[in-house]
């Protein structure tokens, strides 16, 4: 028996989040390669179930990882069924408040990816385990390139909310 495997033979967290990894990168070159932000979404899904699988109660973060696999599975079909739909004029404004990170509107198939880069952001501040850690990491950079796929434009707003959330974050923990 390799020490990669416990004793009932399920693969270590190590084992199954490097999996997950190449997986989510898999997925992050098919979808540049074929600009469709399903290749990504898709292959992200492992990514994010094992988070929802190994993320423990506590303030939010059971929550959070919930929802990171809600919003991909409506991404999903939003992006499948061409559903477009413009948040500006819904919330008649061009951004919302969302933990604490200020998220530009528009149309709703940029706004799930979006979302979910920021909470996995929130999660990698929010969770103890280095696994949960690496999987909130695997996510976050999964929905950047899911936004890019989307809509390139809003990929450098995106990106730089998560630089910002991370250096304020970073600050406050120092």
């Amino acid at each position: 028996m390799t020490p990669e495997i416990k004793k009932n033979n399920v693969p270590s967290p190590f084992t199954i989040c490097l999996i997950v990894t190449g997986v989510a990168i898999l997925g992050a070159f098919l979808g540049l390669a074929s600009k469709n932000p399903l290749w990504m979404l898709f292959l992200l899904l492992p990514a994010v179930i094992y988070e929802v699988i190994r993320t423990e109660a506590g303030a939010s973060t059971k929550f959070s990882s919930i929802l990171l696999l809600g919003i991909i599975i409506l991404e999903i079909i939003l992006i499948i069924f061409n559903v477009n739909y413009d948040l500006v004029s819904f919330f008649e404004t061009e951004e919302k408040v969302v933990g604490g990170y200020t998220l530009p509107l528009g149309d709703i198939k940029v706004f799930g990816p979006l979302l979910t880069a920021i909470l996995s952001t929130i999660l990698i501040f929010r969770t103890y385990g280095p696994y949960t850690k690496w999987l909130s990491v695997i996510i976050a950079i999964g929905s950047l390139v899911a936004v890019y796929l989307v809509n390139p434009l809003f990929f450098q707003q995106a990106l730089k909310l998560i630089v910002n959330g991370l250096f304020d974050r970073l600050y406050y923990a120092l």
